[in-house]
This record gives structure tokens, C-alpha cells and sequence, in this order.
């Protein structure tokens, strides 16, 4: 365990010095096996990194808002895997207080600064998940992103309502993003709209066959074949007959 204090404006610096002396080429190896597209990473892996998080956390817990969203996206910026996810296990320790201020600060963040599924997933079904959960209302904001020229934003309008769907919450709003993404061409997004749906079977599952039944004939076979992973066998049948 280290014990250290250094100031904010070195605190980025500090970081990326131990990532890097952490990382290891099999470390990178690894992490590049999750994704199609290259990506930047030290190779360190995800234990190592919340060992990190739990070594920042008693300096930066008592930093004004300002100072805790400045340090997050100066990780977030870098590109790189480990940054990314380390700024979303930060933001996690304040999920209590988010709301409308941080989902803005987190639309920025995925416009900006997004670059893969991992920081999209990682910022959306906790921190954007936990501002919905705070501020419900701060849904009516999704079907704008499931419309985005970006595929992370479209992703994200989908992964950020995984929480909610889980606990059987907010079902017509689902439905509406779902409605949004079936036509979309994109793998990823294709995935993010499968994965909302199959979390949603659970409490909805005469709704979620009727809606992907109904949808079968325009929508990928990606986003059945996701949807349906928990469904019964006669309930799979019913979504994925003459698809496979």
C-alpha cells in the first residue's frame, strides 16, 4: 500500500505513473481480446485498478465538486482503458449526490471522450444509471441520444436504463429507446438495445416477446439473439422462429 499526498494539478501525472509501472504486455494482450478495434491500455488489469481507486479515495473524497469532475475527465481524456474505468469507479463513491448537474457533465463525456464499450458501459449503467435513479425525469433526455450521429451516445441511451430495467422500473420509456434502436445498423448499439431487452424480460416478459415479435421482420438478429438469452425456451422460440 502506498502512502502518499500530492497535490491536484500532480494527482493526473501520479496516476498514469502507476498504471504504467503496473503494466505489463500480457496485461495489454489481454484487454485487447475484448475488442475489435484497437485500443489504448497499460495492461493492467481491473483488480489492480480499484486497488488504485481505494488508494485516491481518502485524498480526493473531500474535494468540491469542481475539483472531483476536473480529475475525471482529465482520465477520461487520455483515451486509455485503465484511466477510463478508473474514473468511473471515483464517480461511483458519489452515486448518492448525482443528478442533473452530473448527467450534463456526463453527456459531455460521452460525446467527447468516448471512445469504446468499456468506458461507455462503465459511465453509463452506474453514473448515468444512478442520476436517472436520483432525478428520473432526467429520462426524457434518452430519446435524444438514441437519435445521436454518435454510436456510444446511441449505446448509451440503451445501457443507462439496464439498472432500471432490473428492478422492473420505467417500462414505456424502455420500450420507446428500444423502438429507437431496432433499426440501427451498428454492432455495438445492436448489442445495447439486446441487452436492455433482455434485462427487461424479466419483469415484462409477455411485453418484451409481443415488442421484439413485432419488430422481427426490420431488426437485426443480433438484438433478438441478445434479448432473448434468459427467455424460456417457448418464448425464445417465439422471438428468434425462421431468424436463425
Amino acid at each position: 500500500m502506498y502512502h502518499w499526498q500530492v497535490t491536484r494539478e500532480d494527482l493526473p501525472g501520479y496516476i498514469r505513473s502507476r498504471l504504467k509501472e503496473s503494466g505489463t504486455v500480457r496485461g495489454r494482450e489481454a484487454i485487447q481480446r475484448f475488442f475489435k478495434e484497437p485500443v489504448e491500455a497499460y495492461g493492467v488489469s481491473a483488480k489492480q485498478v480499484k486497488e488504485l481507486e481505494r488508494e485516491l479515495w481518502p485524498q480526493v473524497k473531500g474535494w468540491p465538486p469542481a475539483d472531483r469532475n476536473w480529475l475525471c475527465t482529465e482520465l477520461l481524456k487520455s483515451g486509455t482503458i485503465e484511466e477510463g474505468i478508473l474514473a468511473a469507479y471515483l464517480y461511483r463513491r458519489f452515486a448518492k449526490s448525482c443528478g442533473a448537474c452530473e448527467f450534463r457533465l456526463f453527456d459531455r463525456w460521452i460525446d467527447r471522450y468516448v471512445r469504446n464499450w468499456a468506458h461507455c458501459d462503465g459511465i453509463c449503467t452506474s453514473l448515468v444509471a444512478a442520476a436517472i435513479e436520483n432525478e428520473p425525469q432526467l429520462i426524457s433526455q434518452l430519446p435524444g441520444w438514441a437519435t445521436s450521429p454518435n454510436r456510444w451516445k446511441r449505446r448509451a441511451a440503451a445501457v443507462s436504463l439496464v439498472r432500471e430495467a432490473r428492478r422492473g422500473r420505467h417500462g414505456r420509456e424502455i420500450f420507446q429507446i428500444a423502438g429507437l434502436l431496432m433499426e440501427d445498423n451498428d454492432e455495438m448499439v445492436q448489442k445495447g438495445a439486446g441487452w436492455l431487452l433482455k434485462e427487461t424480460y424479466a419483469h415484462r416478459p409477455e411485453q418484451t416477446v409481443a415488442f421484439l415479435r413485432r419488430w422481427r421482420s426490420r431488426t437485426a438478429r443480433l438484438v433478438l439473439r441478445y434479448a432473448a438469452e434468459k427467455m424460456t425456451p417457448d418464448d425464445r422460440l417465439k422471438v428468434l422462429e425462421k431468424t436463425e
